[in-house]
This record gives structure tokens, sequence and C-alpha cells, in this order.
């Protein structure tokens, strides 16, 4: 993502930190004022990657789809991508730095909103309340109807589940 501006009339900050609605209204913001970029890989890379190597291909695809030049790169925590940009790491950016913040905004918005579009297909599983991070209703459901076909088989809950049978 690129910022056009810093002038926010929103809170821009680590996504972890914003209510629900905050991040929503956050999102259309950061939309009108940025150049966005967004990289999406699905369960099937992460389990043949691993969720690291995942994440780097998915922010590289961001860089790709973004259809602006970046003069450099400033990406949360030590992860090394593949681009000809200098690359600046910071460690716990999304609370340091307001471009990788409102970046943590676009990446937890946009995976929520998959997470809903997945609860309408497979609302067994409850995806619309924990968005399919481990809770306790996520490992029942896990338990109760076995893994759907978009749970990461590398995910522990569900090699779990899988050896339960």
């Amino acid at each position: 993502m690129i910022l056009k501006t810093t002038n926010f009339t929103c809170d821009i900050d680590d996504s972890k930190k914003l209510s629900p609605k905050k991040r929503d209204i956050a999102y259309r913001h950061i939309f009108k004022k940025a150049h966005v970029g967004i990289g999406i890989v699905d369960e099937k890379m992460i389990d043949s990657v691993n969720i690291y190597q995942a994440t780097i291909k998915a922010m590289e695809m961001a860089l790709d789809d973004l259809r602006v030049h970046a003069d450099y790169v400033i990406v949360d925590g030590r992860m090394r991508l593949s681009t000809n940009c200098p690359i600046k790491c910071i460690i716990r950016g999304d609370s340091k730095s307001l471009s990788i913040a409102a970046a943590s905004i676009i990446a937890k918005v946009t995976r929520d909103r998959i997470m809903e579009k997945y609860h309408e297909i497979y609302p067994q599983y409850g995806f619309l309340r924990h968005k399919g991070y481990p809770t306790k209703a996520h490992k029942k459901a896990l338990i109760e109807h076995g893994p759907s076909p978009i749970h990461r088989r590398s995910f522990r809950p569900v090699m779990q589940s899988l050896k339960i049978d």
C-alpha cells in the first residue's frame, strides 16, 4: 500500500487494537486515501509451503497488485520479500508505522470478509463469530463436523480433529 496522505479522520492503528466497526470505517477511508494492493493465498498454498512462506507470497502478490511503483517497501517483522525495491523491516511495525497499520487493517478486514463468505457456505463452523481463529467453538465444530474443504490440513486443530476419527 502507498498512502496518498497521512491525514485520516478515523483511527488507523494496529488492526488488533481496533474494534470491528472502527476497522471497517478505517478500511473505507484507507481505500480512498491510498493505493492498495491485495494478495490472497488459499489453504492449499499455506499447507504446501507453510504459513510464513505463504504470508510472504501474499505480500509479494499485494505489491504486484498495486499498479503503482513503490520506491521502497516497509514490512512488519523480519520478512524478506522478493522485490527490486529497498526493504525496511520494522518489528511490531503495525504499532509504529501508519502505512503498516493501514495495511494490517486492509488485510484483517479482507480476511474477515472472506471468512464471512465461507460462513454462508459452511455455517456449521461458526466462521462469522471466530473468523477461523482457533476458539473453543471452532475446535468443537471441527470435532463434530470434521474439517471443511477450506480448512488448512496443517492447522493443528484440524490435524487433531482428523486423528479423532
